[in-house]
């Protein structure tokens, strides 16, 4: 098993080194580029807005139970629900659930193009196919992924904000107070750059397991299932890393 891994990881990086040689044209590369930047990014901002709602609004309930107690400022609500947003579920969640969309897809695709034969034919016509197939979608996903973290954050927050109004648990202009408590802009620019990262894991690792499909449409499947669990498990092992870097 371990022997495996080490082959897997040997060619993820010689993969990626190939992804990122020299492109033949980069016009073609742009344009593929901007194509990718709506179907990775647009494609999932529905997905993210509702479920970064949802819990935004869940965050502040929960709080509102836990905070029955007349010493504490029930304006923790609205610093909890934004801590939480920001810190984690804007770009640690919302990553792991982009994994299952954007990852097998990504997958599912490249597999397809490999066991049809489509790669074999870029290769004969002296494409990189590497560069070609998946260069876009890594540099369409690292730009775009950002800016559904901020999104999720406005959205989460929001939501937060409106379950107070609606339900009475906590005054809104409470809830804004809590929004503003020591607030540190660097959390921002921590929750951008682990977004950013996990966009390149996703991209990458998924892209992996499809270029390397063999077989029937079966082995597809199965290929798009392992790139969402590898993806998934190498962006929680990155947000430890990444969190004891960047915070402590």
């Amino acid at each position: 098993m371990i022997n495996r891994f080490l082959t897997d990881v040997g060619r993820y990086v010689l993969l990626m080194g190939k992804v990122f040689s020299r492109p033949e044209k980069r016009r073609i590369y742009l344009r593929r580029t901007i194509n990718e930047m709506e179907a990775v990014g647009l494609g999932s901002i529905v997905i993210t807005a509702i479920i970064s709602v949802f819990m935004g609004a869940v965050v502040a309930l929960q709080m509102s139970i836990n905070l029955e107690d007349g010493f504490i400022p029930r304006s923790l609500i609205g610093y909890a629900t934004r801590e939480t947003m920001i810190l984690e579920f804007s770009s640690t969640v919302v990553a792991l659930i982009l994994a299952g969309k954007v990852g097998s897809s990504i997958a599912s695709e490249i597999g397809t193009m490999r066991i049809t034969e489509q790669i074999d034919a870029l290769e004969l016509m002296g494409v990189n196919s590497a560069g070609y197939l998946i260069l876009p979608k890594i540099v369409a996903a690292v730009f775009f992924f950002p800016f559904l973290c901020i999104l999720s954050i406005l959205v989460g927050t929001t939501g937060g904000y409106a379950v107070c109004a609606l339900t009475g648990v906590l005054m809104p202009g409470d809830f804004i107070v809590g929004l503003h408590l020591d607030f540190k802009p660097w959390s921002i620019v921590y929750a951008l750059i682990k977004t950013s990262v996990f966009a390149f894991i996703i991209t990458s690792v998924s892209s992996f397991f499809g270029y390397h499909a063999r077989g029937n449409s079966l082995e597809v499947a199965r290929s798009s299932t392992q790139a969402v669990v590898a993806s998934s498990i190498t962006i929680l092992i990155f947000n430890l890393i990444l969190t004891q870097w960047l915070l402590i």
